[in-house]
């Protein structure tokens, strides 16, 4: 059963950092691209920072300077870090998982984690 667990969300303060993990099961997590996508109360969910199997980043250019992600194929962990936090980075961040299962192409979505940015 495929499983993305996302972990380390809360409430921080402005300037802030937090680190979210992601920590998957049920596929083969090394040949997968993993990526952060969040999504704020009314708007559409957007994708923050991707990594892929071969540990090429990209990042939105909202992030870019102040988050850092990264992956650890022997955990089947993928993590972002998050420094000089913003409120408009208060979204909830998911975590997801693209590849191909029997040359299907095949997404993976995990249930979230809430990150609000406030004093």
């Amino acid at each position: 059963q495929v499983q993305l667990a996302e972990s380390g969300g809360g409430l921080v303060q402005p300037g802030g950092s937090l680190n979210l993990s992601c920590a998957a099961s049920g596929f083969i997590f090394s040949t997968y691209d993993m990526a952060w996508y969040r999504q704020a109360p009314g708007k559409q969910r957007e994708l923050v920072a991707a990594i892929t199997s071969a540990f090429t980043t990209n990042y939105a250019d909202s992030a870019k300077g102040r988050f850092t992600v990264s992956r650890d194929n022997a955990k089947n962990t993928v993590y972002l870090q998050m420094n000089s936090l913003k409120p408009e980075d208060t979204a909830v961040y998911y975590c997801k998982a693209a590849g191909y299962l029997r040359w299907t192409p095949t997404n993976y979505w995990g249930q979230g984690t809430q990150v609000t940015v406030s004093e």
